[in-house]
């Protein structure tokens, strides 16, 4: 059975009742041929909902110089950049795109302390669009551990305008569990310590909470 993640459980709802008003409808006005093809769209439909906002099981990557990806997507960027936030230095930068066939959990890279959580109000470009990090409505949430600290930056996108951090200064992040969510296709950020030992490459697809991204020192 599908769990559906408490960020998606009235999305679903609600889909469920207008998918059942249409197929209703168009029972009553349209042709039987019509109405096959209506509840074949009704059920794709409900498939992809379903999808979005489910909660996979997974055996969840425990180390505690390990960094493991924030999210499931893709990699589209690792460089190094200067950032004021947070770092205040130097750092190596890792982005991974989530498209809206990924699960939109964003998971805690590390165990940590959560020493910095800001909110940045911003545009809604692409989120491939290089400079969506810095442009973009944007949560940033620092993380300091025993090896050093780090930045994961939630960015919204185009279609993605919701942004759900569930971090607060002060608290712990734990690895694994659960940081945030993003809906509807959009991007994290990881901006590291130069030292680290990046263990992912361009365009490879990772899984949250699963996939090393990074070492510390």
């Amino acid at each position: 059975m599908i769990k559906i993640h408490k960020e998606g459980r009235i999305i679903v709802a609600i889909t469920i009742v207008v998918l059942l008003a249409v197929i209703s409808s168009s029972t009553l006005l349209f042709p039987p041929v019509v109405n096959y093809v209506t509840s074949i769209g009704s059920g794709v439909i409900l498939i992809l909902v379903l999808r979005f906002f489910r909660v996979p099981r997974r055996h969840r990557f425990k180390d505690e110089k390990t960094l493991v990806a924030p999210s499931d997507g893709k990699v589209v960027v690792i460089e190094k950049v200067n950032q004021q936030e947070y770092i205040e230095g130097p750092c190596i930068q890792v982005s991974i795109f989530m498209s809206i066939h990924d699960v939109h959990i964003n998971f805690f890279p590390s165990d940590g302390h959560v020493d910095y959580v800001k909110t940045h109000p911003g545009k809604y470009l692409v989120a491939r669009y290089p400079k969506s990090s810095e442009l973009n409505e944007r949560f940033s949430t620092g993380i300091s551990t025993q090896h050093g600290k780090y930045l994961v930056r939630q960015v919204a996108g185009y279609v993605a305008r919701r942004i759900k951090c569930y971090a607060d200064e002060g608290s712990k992040a734990i690895q694994g569990n659960e940081m945030g969510f993003i809906k509807f296709g959009s991007r994290l950020d990881l901006f590291l310590p130069l030292d680290t030992q990046i263990k992912v490459k361009l365009n490879q697809r990772v899984t949250g909470g699963v996939t090393p991204v990074a070492l510390f020192k």
